[in-house]
């Protein structure tokens, strides 16, 4: 075995919001790679459907990751399951609905708080004292473009993405010694959440067409890198994959 598949396989991984999207495509890919994968994502059935696909190395577990204690009953059950967590992606995130700041109800814009953002505390929160015990890990947060910069009718996503910024930032200055903390922004990708920015009709984004995102094969590849040397490399801040420099990095074909 060469290259990064020996960075992965064996190892335990846990992946948020994987019962489509990015979080499915990482899980098919690093289970195709002999690691062991958990799918966490508030339908139950759905992961445990593409775990049973993916073999012997995979579960599906279902979690809201924002409740607190369902995060950590995720992690919980993959060290249960697989003696160790090595790797988490707090992946889970919601972007709709789509309305500019006083035109929300406030329950929708905090909804989606309460996702990315405690989402990825919960995450961190019930990971780290895990990676910490045994000497090592990697938390991989993803990012966004918004986490930088404004869009109309974004005000929840960017402010949640900022912030996530911020937590990976936090968790390697207070735990750089034993765990990578880095974040994987990877533009727009071909998913199900890029359905709904186009019908909001709203901000440049809503305007581009299907064929110029990602596919969501392209996250799921970067993310195996981010698994093993590309961690360390970026601890501490957004990788991305929106350059030809930063796809050469990670392994992906340039873009046409």
């Amino acid at each position: 075995m060469k290259g990064s598949a020996m960075t992965v396989a064996s190892k335990t991984v846990l992946i948020t919001g994987a019962s489509r999207g990015i979080g499915e495509a990482t899980a098919r890919h690093l289970g195709g790679l002999r690691a062991n994968v958990v799918l966490a994502a508030r339908s139950a059935d759905a992961v445990k459907s593409i775990a049973a696909e993916i073999g012997s190395n995979a579960r599906g577990v279902a979690c809201d990751v924002a409740d607190y204690a369902q995060v950590k009953a995720a992690v919980d059950l993959a060290v249960a399951e697989f003696g160790r967590l090595d790797v988490l992606v707090n992946n889970a995130g919601l972007l709709e609905p789509v309305h500019r700041l006083a035109d929300f109800d406030p329950e929708d814009w905090n909804k989606v708080i309460d996702v990315n953002v405690k989402g990825v505390f919960h995450g961190m929160h019930a990971a780290i004292p895990v990676m910490q015990a045994q000497g090592a890990g990697t938390i991989i947060n993803i990012s966004s473009g918004a986490a930088y910069n404004v869009l109309e009718g974004w005000s929840h996503y960017c402010a949640s993405k900022a912030a996530v910024l911020q937590l990976t930032r936090a968790g390697h200055k207070e735990y750089g010694e034993t765990i990578h903390c880095v974040g994987f922004s990877p533009g727009t990708v071909a998913t199900d959440m890029q359905r709904v920015i186009k019908a909001s009709g709203v901000n440049p984004v809503s305007e581009l067409e299907w064929e110029q995102h990602i596919p969501a094969s392209d996250a799921a590849k970067t993310i195996e890198y981010l698994c093993g040397a590309g961690a360390a490399a970026h601890a501490g801040q957004d990788f991305s994959i929106k350059t030809p420099e930063g796809r050469a990095e990670a392994g992906l074909a340039p873009r046409g």
